[in-house]
Order: structure tokens, then C-alpha cells, then sequence
């Protein structure tokens, strides 16, 4: 199998083309590949795959096998390989995904390289059982949760996916690897969730760490700094739009008044590529 391993930010990924369908076997080969140590290594595992309503579909295996409906650090990776592999022309885009449907994509090219991609994100979800999260409420702002003792205050956001961000004094040094794990399965969240632990500096400035359902601690999260800007802006906490400063680097996230979509924009690189053995 011949990949392209991407990152965006340093949220890494396998990315394979030319498969007419997701295999079978993908769940499997995620967790072999993604290994870190006995494969590739990767956050995930993405094949670009045809589509019916847009350019080009996105399937994401996560490190452990489990599929992500969304992801949009991937997304800007495969806006990122289908340009410049010459398999689209436009430097606007479809791509097809099973928790945002069509996303439309806006590449910045210089010297037919791509330099950023600013993806349209959608509306957010903010009902709870939409989410889905164990209340029946929209929105699910600063809600109490509570594990091994501990008490926080949590937003609900899905932006195809489910997140849950919570206020902290100190993001950067949070204790990601204690409390990611025990909150991503909470009984709160019939499906798990995505947390992200956030920190105010400004009303335009947010830093944020994330535990990624189904891949653990992340260097970026593109649906995670969209559903932190919306979480803010629902908390009073910043304007609609914000620089959201994450492990990797810096995305730039603006919740639109004019159609209630969310716009991310941020880059995308080129690691190496190969093939492996299956």
C-alpha cells in the first residue's frame, strides 16, 4: 500500500488513495499502522475515497481502530494532497464527510503549493441529545461533571463530533493524562467524547489541549479549536472569531453571524511518503 504521511500542526495521519471503498479491514490496519513504535506511527489512519456529492469523500480510522465522524486537521490534508497531486484543479473544493456531510474548502495556493485551507465547518450542534450528551437541554453550557472526586464545569458542542470544553487556569500545564481519559468515557456521553481544556488570555486568544476520543493526548484538534471558539462565544468569553493556540500551533476560528457556519483556517504539510507491506 502506497501512502502520504500529512500533518496539520502536528496531528498526523496515513493518508491512502486510490481505494474504491473503504476496506474492509481498515479498523485493523488502523491499529497496526498508527502504532507508533511497530507501523508508520499516526494519529489516524484517512482514506480519500470517491464521491457521490462532492470532489472526493473522507473516511478517518482513529489510532485505536474506531472511526471518527469528522476531523479537521485531516480535512485541510486532504484538501491539502488532492490539489497538489492534480487530482482536482479548483482551489475550491467539495469534500464529502459522514459527520458534516459536504464541506466546501477554500485553498490558499502560492506556486501551486497550498500555503493554508480554511474549510467551512458547519453549523454547531448544540442540542444535548444531539450531541449526544446525557441532557436535554440547547445549549449544554457550564454544566457539572464530575469524576474520581473532582468537580468541572462543562460546554457541549458537536461539530460533527462531539466535544465537551472545559474552563481551566492553566491549559498549557493541565494534567491532560489524568483527566482526558476518565472524561472521554464518562456516562455523560453515550458515544464518548473529545474533551478540550481551554484557557482565556483575550477575547481574541484562546489556548487549549485536547484528549482526543480514540487517539488520546493530539498536538491539534481542528473540530476541537472550532467547538472551543463556540463554547466561548456561547460562556461570553471572546468575540466569533479567535486565534486558538494548540499544542502544534495556531488555528484561526470564526463563528459566522451571517449563515452560523464555523470557518477554520490553518495549514497543512507534507512528511514523507512510502509504502508498507500488508
Amino acid at each position: 500500500m502506497e501512502f502520504t504521511k500529512m500533518h496539520g500542526l502536528g496531528n498526523d495521519f496515513i493518508i491512502v488513495y486510490g481505494e474504491p471503498e473503504l476496506p474492509a479491514n481498515a479498523s485493523e490496519l488502523a491499529v497496526r499502522l498508527c502504532n507508533r513504535y511497530f507501523g508508520i506511527g499516526a494519529d489516524g489512519l484517512v482514506y480519500i475515497l470517491p464521491s457521490q456529492r462532492g470532489d472526493y469523500m473522507m473516511r478517518i480510522m482513529n489510532s485505536d481502530g474506531s472511526e471518527a465522524e469528522q476531523c479537521g486537521n485531516a480535512i485541510r490534508c486532504v484538501s491539502k494532497y488532492v490539489y497538489e497531486q492534480g487530482l482536482v484543479a479548483s482551489e475550491e473544493i467539495v469534500i464529502e464527510t459522514i459527520g458534516a456531510g459536504e464541506q466546501k474548502v477554500k485553498l490558499q495556493v502560492k506556486d501551486g503549493k497550498v500555503e493554508s485551507v480554511t474549510v467551512d465547518m458547519g453549523e454547531p450542534v448544540l442540542s444535548g441529545p444531539q450531541i449526544p450528551v446525557a441532557i436535554d437541554a440547547e445549549p449544554v453550557l457550564n454544566e457539572a461533571i464530575s469524576a474520581d472526586g473532582a468537580e468541572f464545569r462543562f460546554t457541549a458542542v458537536s461539530m460533527g463530533n462531539p466535544h465537551c470544553v472545559i474552563y481551566v487556569d492553566d491549559a498549557v500545564s493541565f494534567d491532560l493524562a489524568t483527566w482526558g481519559p476518565k472524561l472521554e468515557v464518562h456516562p455523560l456521553f453515550p458515544r464518548k467524547v473529545n474533551v478540550e481544556f481551554a484557557t482565556v488570555k483575550n477575547r481574541g486568544h484562546v489556548d487549549m489541549r485536547v484528549w482526543e476520543r480514540g487517539a488520546g493526548p493530539t498536538l491539534a484538534c481542528g473540530t476541537g479549536a472550532c467547538a472551543t471558539l463556540v463554547s466561548s462565544v456561547l460562556n461570553g468569553l471572546t468575540d466569533r472569531s479567535a486565534v486558538i493556540s494548540l499544542k502544534g500551533g495556531d488555528l484561526f476560528i470564526r463563528w459566522s453571524e451571517e449563515d452560523n457556519h464555523v470557518y477554520m483556517t490553518g495549514p497543512a504539510q507534507v512528511v514523507y511518503t512510502g509504502s508498507v507491506e500488508l
